[in-house]
């Protein structure tokens, strides 16, 4: 038989369909997955995440269409004969064994050699940090600790593609933080294929090399992180990553050029519209210019007032009334002095090239 070649596109799911009775979970995707890449399905609850991840790792049988995993057909083929593992939400392991036991239970049951299982479970641990923690039992240990011993369980056979089922989803903010950068670091070191589902936004942008929106269990748009935060296709990507200011207008022609309407108040409109054009318009929170008091002005600038204030720690956050709406807007923190009252004076000022595009969606 000629020699396997492994190819640089390490998934290749095709027209991938499953419904469930009349409900589509997920609907004709088609996607491709790099080898050594780190892909994230971002979507809320139902969108059909989870599903498509399940059915790349056998768990879900589809109702057509295919998955090819290093070029070879793996549609119908059970999970434990796929190259592929899964980390699920809540750990999955054997309480009544050590850590160094569930590390190396797969191996074990495949036949190899207890000798080899232990220096395989041994290496498996050191790249997640708890080679010490070998013959601890899962209850001593805390809730990062058990998530590192079922990532170390996930990689010990090192297989070609890595699942994770929102895996950081049980901990506290500050440690699904640090877990962030340990497993984007795991995955540099490592080189193996990443495929992440979650619903948060900062962990898809935090780790993802390419992020894949979901929405209706079909899929809205996918590229990188930048791409997606800076330039969202639809109203609702743009809402999903991030904040922004969402604002419909007819382009009209100003003094300087073509024109937008921002609640009621005049501003140059983004390049690529023409007078007479309705579409909708948006703007991210940090990206305007800020100005407090009454001398604020100049053009592209919209007033209003200080409605509200969310302190964020690092930054605030303004809500400000233009009068026919409100719209977000973000500061850093420059300490006590100079912050903003309620009922303010302010002007923002918001260029052309700040100004994004924004295609309606149908609601799924």
């Amino acid at each position: 038989m000629p020699e396997h070649t492994p190819v640089s596109k390490i998934i290749e799911i095709e027209n991938l369909t499953k419904t469930f009775g009349k409900v589509v979970g997920v609907d004709d995707i088609s996607l491709s997955v790099e080898q050594g890449e780190f892909v994230t399905l971002l979507g809320p609850s139902g969108c059909g995440k989870s599903t498509l991840l399940r059915m790349i790792g056998g768990f879900e049988e589809p109702t057509s269409g295919r998955i090819l995993l290093d070029g070879q057909d793996v549609t119908h083929v059970p999970p434990s004969k796929r190259a592929v593992n899964m980390v699920f939400q809540d750990y999955a392991l054997f309480p009544h064994l050590s850590v160094g036991k569930n590390v190396g239970y797969g191996l074990r049951v495949a036949g190899m050699p207890r000798r080899e299982v232990r220096e395989k479970a041994l290496e498996a641990l050191a790249l997640v940090g708890l080679e010490d923690r070998f013959d601890a039992a899962p209850h001593m240990l805390s809730g990062g600790q058990r998530q590192r011993v079922a990532l170390a369980r996930a990689i010990v056979r090192r297989p070609k593609v890595l699942l994770l089922d929102e895996p950081l989803s049980a901990l506290d903010a500050n440690l699904r933080e640090q877990m962030q950068v340990e497993l984007k670091a795991l995955h540099t070191k490592m080189g193996l294929t990443f495929i992440l589902v979650t619903h948060d936004q900062t962990e898809a942008l935090t780790m993802s090399d390419r992020i894949v929106v979901m929405r209706g269990g079909k899929i809205v748009q996918m590229g990188s992180p930048v791409d997606l935060y800076e330039r969202p296709a639809t109203s609702y990507v743009a809402g999903f990553i991030g904040s922004t200011n969402q604002f419909r207008s007819v382009v009209a022609t100003g003094p300087t050029g073509p024109q937008v309407q921002c609640f009621g108040q005049p501003i140059s409109a983004p390049a690529g519209v023409a007078p007479g054009q309705e579409a909708l318009f948006g703007f991210r929170p940090e990206k305007a210019l800020v100005q407090f008091g009454e001398e604020g002005g100049g053009p592209d600038t919209l007033r209003g007032s200080v409605a509200d204030i969310l302190y964020h720690g690092q930054s605030v956050r303004l809500m400000i009334d233009l009068g026919a709406g409100e719209v977000l807007v973000d500061l850093p923190m420059s300490g006590s002095d100079g912050m903003p009252q309620v009922g303010d004076a302010v002007s923002l000022r918001v260029g052309a090239d700040k100004i994004m595009v924004l295609a309606d969606e149908v609601a799924a």
